[in-house]
């Protein structure tokens, strides 16, 4: 089963590169695993992966267990032109109840249970038969002797008295079952009927087979005496005609568990087919399977903590946690690799991991881990920088070679650009929620080389801030505008507390207020805010 490497929510070039990073170490080690990104790239983070000739991630939506999660049962389909006793015996044989019909697409027709084959025996047309030749000869063990499979379709008889009373009242509709009694089997052959089915495996004399063909009547001769034939010959029908084809209850892979658990809480059936976009089908779930589902397998990188994740992470089986932030809320039910390691850059754990495991690193892989330390640490200007950043992003430009400088430059320069985003856009671009002190609050960061375009704009922010400030219901509501070159940032901010901020900051309570030398959310900005909540309480 494949496991998902995912960074958290709105996604940054660490987070991405990552990501991309570890999962091509896990693939190397034996691991089946995809990087994905829980959103859009943004620009800074396009430009590295174009630079360095790598695919995007895919955008995982959410992790929740979806139908194609669950270990179903894996069915192979009958064909409509199957028979009923021929799908009964596939059922007995393999202790199933639930049978699918299927076209040769295999694309799912209907459903034929135990229970439609039941009622068939008490409620059934007994006089009525379509099926093939080629059906009958199989469920009846018999043999052709004159004719080819066909469609058989029409009434069925028994013809057990003197011929001279069923003497011109019989037809090309009508199907015979005799025994070997020749006086009748010559006036039904003359009556040119459909099929004549002989009973008890008798010799037939040469005469009546040429007779038979001379008038284009099939003939078959079965082993069982004619009571069994008349009581199985209904049973050698198609499957179509007693299958349930409308109304049926079926998921498709896609499905959440959640919706699937609705549906079948409001119904009673055994078996739920499961299909895919183009009706093909899959295999059956049950009730067995939701109580005891399959789950999505994850690796997080760059955080841990379920606001920051994917919706459903609850519902997904945790493998390994690698990041560099605090510790957050995320819980498993057993005992998982967890890497946290106070440095700049979850890059650089990951390179650290590389070498651990003494696996060659790509110049490609080299370059966007390369990268997202050059991202998270500002070119080494973040107070979150270590020294084992440095040395991490010294040797992969061993290897990838590029003028370190002039590259976050370009990539600051392209991430920083702000141009056609909306505010909104803006603010969500890099947004986390915290629970600090058991207060919620929600923290926005953008880096720019130019505070003036955003300051054109500072009331329309204000506004939004406020806005969000009140529909989330945060404590505290707040956008950090980094500005890379002076190397501080501004804050606009809401705050159920008017002291939270100037206490934490030391700074006057004026919107846009610079606070010098504060660069990094993680390091600087929330545990100053936690420290004060603390303080404030």
């Amino acid at each position: 089963m494949i496991s998902f490497v995912i960074g958290h929510k709105n996604p940054d070039t660490d987070s991405v590169a990552s990501a991309i990073g570890l999962s091509y170490l896990k693939n190397c080690l034996g691991l089946k695993t995809v990087s994905c990104s829980l959103g859009k790239i943004n620009r800074e983070t396009e430009f590295v992966l174009n630079h360095f000739g790598i695919a995007a991630p895919i955008i995982l939506e959410n992790v929740k267990t979806q139908v194609k999660d669950l270990e179903y049962d894996r069915v192979d389909g009958i064909t409509l032109s199957t028979s009923i006793l021929s799908a009964y015996k596939r059922m007995e044989q393999n202790n199933m109840r639930t049978l699918p019909v299927v076209n040769d697409k295999n694309q799912l027709q209907g459903i034929l249970t135990i229970k439609d084959i039941a009622m068939e025996l008490i409620k059934g047309d007994f006089y009525r038969l379509d099926t093939s030749l080629n059906n009958i000869v199989k469920d009846l063990n018999g043999k052709i002797l004159t004719g080819q499979d066909f469609n058989v379709t029409g009434k069925i008889s028994v013809i057990a008295y003197y011929y001279k009373n069923i003497q011109g009242s019989l037809g090309p509709e009508d199907i015979i079952i005799v025994g070997d009694r020749y006086d009748i089997l010559e006036c039904v052959i003359r009556s040119q009927v459909k099929l004549v089915i002989i009973t008890g495996s008798g010799e037939i004399p040469e005469v009546y087979l040429q007779m038979a063909q001379l008038n284009n009547v099939a003939m078959i001769s079965v082993p069982l005496d004619t009571y069994t034939t008349s009581k199985l010959i209904n049973q050698c029908n198609y499957v179509s005609s007693i299958m349930k084809s409308s109304g049926i209850v079926k998921f498709k892979e896609n499905d959440y568990l959640d919706e699937v658990k609705e549906e079948v809480l409001h119904n009673n059936y055994r078996n739920y087919p499961v299909v895919n976009n183009e009706n093909i089908f899959h295999g059956f779930i049950n009730k067995r399977h939701i109580i005891n589902p399959g789950r999505k397998k994850v690796i997080l990188v760059d955080h841990n903590e379920y606001s920051q994740s994917a919706e459903g992470l609850n519902e997904a089986e945790i493998l390994e946690i690698v990041d560099h932030h605090k510790i957050g809320d995320i819980c498993t039910t057993k005992p998982i690799a967890f890497r946290n390691m106070p440095v700049g850059s979850t890059c650089t754990i990951v390179y650290q991991m590389f070498r651990e495991f003494n696996v060659k690193i790509t110049q490609q892989i080299a370059g966007v881990l390369l990268a997202g330390i050059l991202s998270d640490t500002l070119l080494f200007k973040s107070p979150t920088t270590t020294d084992l950043d440095k040395e991490s992003a010294l040797e992969l430009n061993n290897i990838v070679k590029i003028d370190m400088e002039h590259f976050a430059m370009e990539m600051f320069k392209l991430g920083s650009s702000l141009e056609g985003y909306s505010i909104q856009e803006i603010f969500y671009k890099d947004f986390k929620e915290f629970e600090l002190e058991g207060c919620t609050i929600g923290v926005a960061q953008v880096f720019t080389l130019d505070t003036e375009d955003l300051f054109n704009r500072k009331q329309q922010f204000i506004e939004f801030v406020d806005q969000t400030h009140q529909h989330k219901n945060y404590i505290l509501t707040m956008l950090v505008i980094t500005d890379i070159i002076n190397e501080g940032s501004y804050l606009l901010y809401q705050a159920r507390n008017n002291s939270l901020i100037p206490t934490a900051f030391q700074v006057t309570a004026e919107q846009g207020v610079f606070v010098a030398g504060l660069v990094s959310r993680k390091k600087q900005v929330i545990p100053k805010i936690s420290e004060t909540l603390s303080l404030l309480k």
